[in-house]
């Protein structure tokens, strides 16, 4: 259950704080301070992790509602080939909302922040499974948290 209450308002948890994602990633670099040293400060000036097509976590929910999404599963662009070169990022956790009736999931994508309203292709070539997500807010449930103050 906390699994998916977490899911459901977009809380990072293990699988998104691994040791490869800085606060920009979680689209939280609003909360580091530039004058202050904090932990994973010297992780976030790295160029390469501070690009253009840089990661960011959002959220997807499946076109059919009827969909599992698979966490491990790689997101490419419709119509590109599922190749290493075309891989878009990763699904990073995944539950079945019983709030929303279907499942949800968080993950890492190529300028996602960018991206809302996009539909991509979910896939995971381990289990022979795809399926078309559309690119969301990682907030499915009471994204202004209108229910928690009242």
């Amino acid at each position: 259950a906390l699994g998916v209450l977490r899911i459901e308002k977009g809380h990072v948890a293990g699988n998104e704080l691994n040791g490869q994602t800085t606060a920009m990633n979680l689209g939280l670099s609003g909360f580091v301070s530039e004058k202050k040293d904090c932990i994973g400060k010297t992780l976030a000036q790295r160029p390469e992790l501070n690009t253009s097509e840089a990661i960011r976590m959002v959220g997807f929910k499946p076109i059919n509602s009827s969909d599992a999404l698979l966490a491990g599963s790689h997101f490419m662009n419709k119509g590109d080939l599922s190749t290493m070169e075309n891989d878009q990022g990763w699904m990073s956790s995944v539950a079945y909302s019983p709030t929303l009736g279907h499942f949800i999931g968080l993950g890492f994508i190529k300028r996602g922040h960018e991206r809302l309203g996009e539909i991509i292709r979910v896939v995971n070539p381990v289990r022979g499974v795809e399926v078309a997500a559309e690119i969301v807010s990682p907030h499915f449930y009471d994204p202004e948290g209108i229910r928690q103050r009242g």
